[in-house]
């Protein structure tokens, strides 16, 4: 119990010095960074996941940093503008919101085709690959239309640093501990 309350209090000094510029004094984060507050995880919520993330960061210079990019379909022309419409509509509907009904019908062959290889046959996303779940109602680059139509046609991906270099390894233990006790992690 002692050694935990050390932990969870060196994780949250460390964590207002630092991860709170991008991700909120309370971990809520804001558009293009992560809730660290409720239990959606894009690489895994264990604290070993978490620990991880924090060291090599996503998309960061380190070797070994977590790597996805989601491909940018309408301004790489890998998919029309239509398609992109008719997407949009389709990711819509995952996440359980009224749809257009004909823009579903034709977009469901093509995320099978394009999108299904990370986020799943369901729209469910995976971990392994840092791919949301799009049947949620987490959305973070946000959850409207035209956020949503951004994201399929032109593939953000934040980055988040490597901490690795700037903490010591117990710093990085205690920052996951403080991280996953107030998250809800897996």
């Amino acid at each position: 119990p002692k050694l935990q309350a050390y932990a969870l209090a060196v994780g949250q000094s460390v964590f207002g010095d630092n991860c709170a510029t991008c991700h909120g004094v309370g971990g809520t984060g804001a558009k293009g960074y992560a809730n660290l507050r409720d239990d959606v995880w894009l690489w895994g919520g264990t604290l070993e996941d978490i620990q991880h993330t924090i060291q090599v960061g996503i998309r960061s210079d380190n070797p070994h940093a977590r790597q996805s990019q989601m491909p940018a379909f309408g301004r790489d022309q890998m998919l029309q503008p239509a398609q992109v419409d008719d997407l949009t509509e389709f990711v819509v509907a995952l996440s359980r919101r009224p749809a257009n009904v004909a823009a579903i019908k034709r977009a469901a062959p093509v995320f099978i085709e394009q999108c299904s290889i990370c986020h799943g046959p369901q729209g469910k996303g995976d971990i392994t690959k840092g791919a949301p779940d799009l049947t949620d109602a987490d959305w973070l680059y946000g959850p409207e239309r035209a956020d949503i139509h951004n994201q399929i046609w032109n593939g953000q991906g934040g980055v988040m640093p490597t901490w690795e270099a700037r903490f010591s390894p117990e710093t990085i233990k205690a920052l996951a501990v403080y991280i996953h006790a107030n998250a809800g992690g897996q």
